[in-house]
């Protein structure tokens, strides 16, 4: 007699139950998919398959790593430290200069050229020291050092990019290295492409620096000093020491606000080195103007009044409530390494998003309905119990789907929609076995007990094939490959499961109830 264990019947009941009420927010509308979730416990049913750039329409931006400015900086920064390494040891140079590739310098006597050289090789690691007699030094990066901070820039800036996307509710989006220097973002569903791209490319670099009133008021840069435009008048320019106060870094929080005259700012508030730093620096420099730097721009240069001692500030420059807004975002996120350059950009609209979605929900419908026929045609009151278990297989993909928070994308519904009829590839092969075991002579019930029990290695065999390449398209695929290797290996998994047990067990309960004495098929 076939039977199976009560705790079988149980786990296979609680998996399709608990498969179809994860499935049912997906085909409810949104009042009905709130009243839903209301009913539901919090770790309840509830969530929703998330639908990729092709289905839910959305921004698809290509960009450019300005790796360039990141060697520039490099080179600045080594030459002004340089400068006081080599001070220290009392070697005058001259000719101070630097670009993307390198910086080269004279020993003002060329007799300290060699021990110019020994004091940059021991204070500097990963860069390559040359010069000749006449006491001209060149400094350049070796090439795994270059290699490590093109890759340094490019993980950094994903990272902030996601954390930027993220404050903005964006769900599910794609970020990711696409060659040596360019990132691939595609963000689904966005309503505000322009807003985005103005977070994403904003470098957001802010910094203090100390006003140096002679550059002002002469317009001719010193060493250790340089001019930037003020942000609301691009004709102004203010001379600033290079060197930073206060940097991006040291920023623990900022915050969209007003001041006392009611005008949109930026408050932030310092960590503690920065907030020490600060103090002491505006202890000394009462009555001495400084500047508020952004992006290569001075937000504003005010005087320093009294010392700022208590670690929070304001940002202020006539911006808007937005503005104020999404600059404190992208503080809060951190500055870019790199300006970002978009060099290809695409919007998808929600419209061609909807029609793609027609036209799957078209493809899934009729590929069912004809295996449906096929089924019930050749297989009778066993094929019905077939159509049922493929029913609950698709309930079990998009529930999986939906606990996952997996993105369908429209190679994804093509994966669904293969998955319907390699579904019931599992139970043609058990139906089949079970007609030849009875035509040979079998009794009903020990034709259905071997049918099953034969016919499961090929199955398993088959399925893990198939599983296998789907493995091997989501390790070695991108995008939309990646989505349609998730459900095909999903639907490879349920299908299993719905072939083998849930159909078993219908037939187990047929069995047990009719007491047939032919076969059904």
């Amino acid at each position: 007699m076939i039977r199976i264990e009560p705790w079988k019947i149980g786990l296979i009941l609680i998996v399709c139950l608990m498969g179809i009420l994860y499935a049912v927010p997906n085909m409810l509308g949104q009042e009905m998919r709130t009243r839903f979730q209301d009913a539901m416990p919090s770790w309840g049913p509830g969530k929703t398959v998330n639908l990729g750039l092709d289905l839910r329409g959305g921004a698809h931006l290509l960009m450019d790593v300005g790796i360039e400015t990141v060697f520039e900086e490099t080179f600045e920064s080594l030459g002004d430290s340089l400068r006081d390494d080599l001070s220290d040891e009392n070697i005058a140079i001259a000719g101070l200069r630097s670009d993307q590739t390198s910086l080269s310098f004279r020993v003002t006597n060329p007799t300290q050229g060699e021990e110019a050289r020994r004091v940059i090789r021991q204070g500097q690691a990963g860069f390559l020291v040359d010069g000749d007699e006449e006491g001209n030094v060149t400094v350049s990066l070796t090439e795994s050092e270059r290699r490590n901070l093109i890759n340094n820039t490019i993980s950094q800036s994903i990272e902030i990019i996601r954390r930027r996307i993220d404050e903005t509710g964006t769900r599910e989006p794609v970020i990711q290295r696409q060659g040596d220097r360019r990132i691939l973002v595609q963000l689904p569903g966005v309503e505000d492409p322009e807003r985005v791209k103005a977070l994403i490319g904003k470098t957001a670099k802010l910094s203090f620096h100390l006003e140096d009133r002679e550059v002002t008021v002469t317009g001719r840069r010193r060493p250790g000093t340089q001019l930037l435009p003020m942000q609301d008048n691009p004709a102004q320019e203010i001379g600033i020491q290079r060197r930073a106060i206060i940097t991006g870094d040291m920023l623990q929080n900022a915050q969209s606000s007003f001041d006392q005259n009611s005008q949109p700012v930026v408050s932030f508030r310092l960590n503690g080195v920065g907030a020490k730093r600060f103090c002491d620096v505006t202890t000394q420099n009462v009555n001495k103007p400084f500047a508020i730097v952004l992006d290569g721009e001075v937000v504003s240069a005010p005087n320093i009044r009294e010392p700022i001692c208590g670690g929070s500030g304001q940002i202020s420059g006539g911006f808007t409530v937005s503005e104020t807004s999404d600059l404190a975002l992208v503080l809060r996120a951190g500055a870019l390494p790199a300006p970002l350059d978009i060099v290809e950009e695409r919007t998808i609209g929600p419209s061609l998003g909807a029609d793609s979605v027609e036209a799957g929900k078209m493809a899934s419908g009729v590929g069912l309905l004809f295996v449906i026929i096929f089924m019930v045609a050749s297989y009778g009151l066993f094929g019905a119990f077939a159509v049922m278990a493929l029913i609950i297989n698709l309930c079990l993909i998009f529930a999986l789907l939906s606990a996952m928070q997996a993105t369908l994308t429209l190679p994804g519904i093509a994966g669904i929609v293969l998955t319907v009829g390699m579904a019931v590839d599992a139970n043609v092969l058990i139906f089949e076995r079970i007609r030849e075991e009875f035509r040979q002579g079998r009794s009903l019930y020990a034709s259905i007990d071997s049918g099953y029990a034969r016919a499961i290695s090929t199955i398993v065999d088959a399925n893990i094939t198939t599983l296998i390449a789907a493995v091997f398209l989501y390790a070695f695929g991108t995008g939309p490959i990646k989505g349609f290797a998730v459900t095909l290996s999903i639907g490879i998994l349920t299908s299993m499961f719905s072939a083998v047990m849930v159909t078993r067990l219908m037939v187990v309960a047929w069995l047990n109830k009719t007491n047939p004495k032919g076969l059904p098929l």
